[in-house]
């Protein structure tokens, strides 16, 4: 039987974005500052955002944007992308957003593959926008500069009043990030306004963040989940989210103790920081009650680490770019540091053993959090937050939607009694030698614990045999330690405390491990 959540059902509004976000925005409110844009210098209140975002809306309908029209985004975190974003829901337009780093050719690809009509980006990020409208056929007129006399300050200026449109939220679109879903090459996700909307509402309920909150959004907007958690539910919220373009250490501690954060997204390269680097310890932390770690797996014991340092709590969340993110949350409610927690309101689970699509049985006992664990199976998750689908892609959808409103997530897990789940790592990226499965995540979390790493990352090689192996690349707290002795303690290390099948055959020392803008381990660029 599928897991449920344990959380009362919420009722879904049957409203667009634009709606759910300002539609009920009350007097009292319309004064609270919104957004603290820390590049620009600048505050927002709730009722100037309103007015921000009505403006542009309306400078985009009569510059051709309409709805169903999709307007792609490449900007940084910023009141902009916030404005930009949400004057395109306004519209009925669908948003697609780019990531701040890619190359011309792939902003290219997006826009192309998206049919976007526009492209809003920065000239601030140099000549790019315009390869990548050249490349894509784009009209030079419709490519958008923000931060030009052109841009945001004129729109603004003419104060556009934007038309009135109606739809029906369960089937509209409104974004279409791009993932590489459970393999293979991005693709844009649908996502509708009823999707975003459910899951606003499904973690709002959970409690990670409150009105009172000072919320620092370090988390790329671009990305589904800095764009539902923070350029979005924070501001339904109607709490204070601080934008900064992009994570730096001194400036993520120093805002913190400038602004009294309270509440912080992040993903594991944060935590990790948080939990080792000797910089924390120079500013005062005091006011920050939680952080909620999302897209990709935090080790209990690195959990347990930020927590004993800081004093704080720290949650995990679990979710993918089909489902809006969100499907799982750990709220500290006497569950595992190491698990993400149970499934979100109006959400259900299952785990499926990938070889044989047999559905794996809840373990029996009363206590999921230390009792035994299930098998390793595929999650599944089933909720008003799932994605409609892959754009142009009928084959990748029926795959990843096999059917009854269930979406295969691609990640292997296993769950306790309570239901609770524990992400052990992508069904694509296990490693498999001489036949047993070995989970990178799960030897990279060990390593970490060892005082001399810095970072680490776990891949599957091939040997001289042809035999896929699995192979350390790690970041020595000490560069000058980084030796062959220092290797041997690290391969003896892991050896002591996994089964003989699961240890280290080959290490590499590197000086950084690298990462997407979310903290997902890019295995890809490793050999």
């Amino acid at each position: 039987m599928p897991v449920t959540s344990d959380r009362p059902d919420v009722t879904i509004p049957d409203v667009g974005i634009h709606e759910y976000l300002y539609g009920d925005l009350s007097p009292e409110d319309e004064d609270r500052i919104a957004v603290v844009d820390l590049a620009g210098g600048t505050e927002t209140s709730y009722a100037t955002l309103r007015s921000h975002v009505d403006s542009v809306a309306g400078w985009l309908s009569r510059h051709g944007v309409a709805k169903n029209d999709v307007v792609a985004l490449h900007c940084p975190n910023s009141v902009e992308f916030i404005v930009a974003a949400h004057a395109v829901w306004r519209l009925g337009a669908v948003l697609t957003p780019v990531p701040l780093l890619a190359s011309p050719p792939k902003v290219a690809e997006q826009l192309r593959d998206s049919h976007a009509v526009m492209l809003l980006t920065l000239a601030g990020l140099g000549d790019g926008g315009e390869e990548a409208a050249e490349l894509a056929g784009l009209p030079g007129e419709r490519l958008i500069h923000l931060d030009t006399s052109r841009g945001l300050n004129q729109m603004l200026a003419e104060r556009s009043t934007p038309p009135s449109v109606s739809f029906d939220p369960s089937t509209q679109l409104a974004a279409l990030p791009y993932s590489s879903g459970t393999t293979g090459l991005p693709k844009g996700v649908r996502l509708t306004h009823r999707n975003l909307v459910a899951n606003m509402a499904q973690v709002e309920v959970s409690g990670p963040v409150t009105r009172e909150d000072v919320v620092f959004g370090v988390l790329p907007f671009f990305h589904i989940y800095g764009l539902t958690t923070l350029a979005n539910l924070t501001l339904r919220l109607r709490a204070r989210l601080l934008t900064v373009p992009r994570f730096e250490l001194n400036t993520f501690l120093r805002n913190h103790q400038k602004h009294g954060v309270t509440f912080t997204f992040i993903a594991p390269p944060v935590a990790l920081a948080l939990a080792k680097h000797p910089e924390v310890d120079n500013y005062d932390l005091s006011a920050l009650r939680g952080v909620l770690s999302g897209a990709a797996s935090l080790d209990g014991e690195l959990a347990t680490a930020v927590h004993d340092r800081l004093g704080i709590e720290v949650y995990q969340g679990y979710g993918l770019t089909e489902s809006s993110p969100v499907t799982h949350v750990n709220l500290g409610d006497g569950l595992s540091p190491g698990s993400v927690g149970r499934p979100v309101a109006n959400t259900e689970h299952k785990l499926v053993d990938p070889d044989t699509g047999e559905e794996i049985a809840v373990p029996s006992g009363t206590d999921g959090t230390s009792g035994e664990l299930s098998a390793a199976g595929e999650l599944w998750v089933r909720g008003p937050q799932i994605m409609d689908g892959y754009l142009g892609n009928p084959e990748a959808t029926a795959d990843a939607l096999p059917g009854d409103g269930w979406l295969r997530t691609g990640d292997l897990a296993r769950q306790g009694a309570s239901g609770e789940v524990f992400i052990v790592d992508r069904v694509k990226e296990l490693i498999k030698y001489k036949g047993y499965q070995v989970p990178p995540a799960e030897l990279e979390a060990l390593l970490l614990t060892h005082e001399a790493v810095a970072d680490a990352a776990v891949v599957g090689v091939t040997d001289a045999d042809g035999e896929e192996i699995p192979k350390a690349f790690v970041v020595a707290q000490d560069p000058a330690a980084a030796g062959d002795e220092l290797a041997d303690t690290l391969v003896s290390f892991v050896a002591e405390r996994v089964e003989p099948y699961k240890k280290l055959r080959a290490l590499q020392f590197i000086a950084e491990v690298p990462k997407s803008a979310t903290g997902k381990i890019l295995r890809r660029s490793l050999a």
